[in-house]
């Protein structure tokens, strides 16, 4: 790992941008649509579930972590491709790898965030709305970039700044529409207790989000698709055995035939539905720890909220929902948020090449350029 990005934290996310080709901004592109794709279809998808006869928060939470197998083929030819060493020259450059317990340590803690979170934004999800749900997930923004302060010494700029409060306000907003109140039949109580656990699960995974970008840096200290693999393989697997746990000491796994066979939509129906929302949770997973891996969880964590509102435009076209100007405004800001935290970016990458451009100048002219302390 470089020297300097160790050394100075702050300049993570700057140097992350410079320097990158074609192939890295498609791998980036990839990782973005699946973080959108994946959140919104996850969201309705489960929010169906419930909609349509499922009251099983346990199933709900297991389908978010258990779609890691699909990853399998993927994980044995990285590992068995991924080389142990590179070479220059001469010199060997031999990464020393984590031992095996920290490195379980790092996806027990991951997976237990995980297990958590998902258990308590299924239980949120079951006395909330779709709508109503995804703006209180939306605290989860904030949650990540007050973990990552701490956590990564993110540095915060007037531009990225500016995103957070723009992608803020547009979550707020939404909770001013009508879809926003509470669902038949659900008193409120249980509409306070969706809300706590909606807002506990934003924590936890923006706590994930986080620890997943210090471990990195920390402990794994590898930069390559195999430690990524590792790392959403792993965690997945530690959040599903506890969430099974979950299931059997719970009893609801008693029901499922019940509730199968009572399932408004049909048995396949049923299947299906968990089925998809497992492989949709699973695309998001690979997005977030792809992006995590390449710029920064705070800048996931920009993507996420920038699908909240597109959540509300596939509600409309899916569940035929009402689109007024809230939503509009709410989608016009979370652009203009995201806008603004890619331009500071774009902002440090310009910087960046100057910097480099007119150091390689001065070294070619014979003159030493010296940096300042960091």
């Amino acid at each position: 790992m470089d020297l300097e990005k160790e050394s100075n934290p702050q300049n993570q996310n700057s140097t992350n941008f410079s320097g990158r080709n074609w192939k890295w901004w498609i791998k980036m592109v990839m990782s973005m649509v699946f973080v959108l794709a994946g959140q919104a279809s996850a969201t309705l998808l489960g929010r169906l579930y419930y909609a349509k006869g499922g009251q099983r928060q346990w199933i709900a939470a297991f389908v978010q972590t258990v779609g890691f197998p699909i990853l399998l083929p993927f994980y044995l030819l990285s590992s068995s491709s991924s080389p142990n060493s590179t070479t220059s020259g001469n010199t060997t450059n031999q990464t020393k790898s984590p031992s095996f317990l920290a490195l379980t340590m790092v996806y027990a803690i991951l997976g237990f965030l995980i297990a958590l979170s998902s258990f308590l934004s299924s239980y949120g999800l079951s006395y909330l709305s779709a709508s109503t749900f995804a703006i209180i997930f939306a605290s989860q923004l904030g949650f990540t970039a007050l973990f990552s302060f701490f956590l990564n010494s993110q540095k915060f700029t007037p531009f990225i700044i500016n995103s957070l409060i723009l992608l803020t306000i547009s979550s707020v907003l939404l909770a001013f529409q009508p879809s926003s109140s509470s669902l038949a039949g659900v008193s409120k109580a249980k509409h306070a207790i969706g809300f706590i656990c909606t807002v506990l699960a934003a924590a936890g995974t923006a706590l994930s989000l986080a620890l997943s970008q210090f471990f990195f840096r920390k402990i794994i200290k590898k930069e390559n698709f195999s430690a990524v693999l590792d790392m959403i393989f792993f965690e997945s697997f530690f959040a599903s055995c506890m969430i099974l746990i979950g299931l059997f000491a719970s009893g609801e796994w008693k029901g499922l035939r019940g509730e199968m066979e009572g399932y408004e939509l049909g048995k396949v129906s049923y299947v299906m539905t968990l089925t998809w929302t497992a492989i949709s949770w699973q695309l998001f997973q690979i997005g977030a720890v792809g992006l995590i891996f390449e710029v920064s969880s705070l800048f996931c964590n920009v993507m996420s909220a920038l699908g909240l509102p597109l959540i509300q435009v596939f509600a409309v076209i899916i569940f035929h929902d009402k689109m007024d100007g809230l939503k509009v405004v709410a989608m016009i800001l979370a652009i203009w948020g995201f806008v603004s935290y890619i331009y500071q970016h774009y902002i440090d990458e310009h910087k960046s090449k100057t910097s480099n451009s007119t150091e390689n100048n001065a070294n070619a002219n014979g003159v030493v350029v010296s940096k300042p302390p960091v």
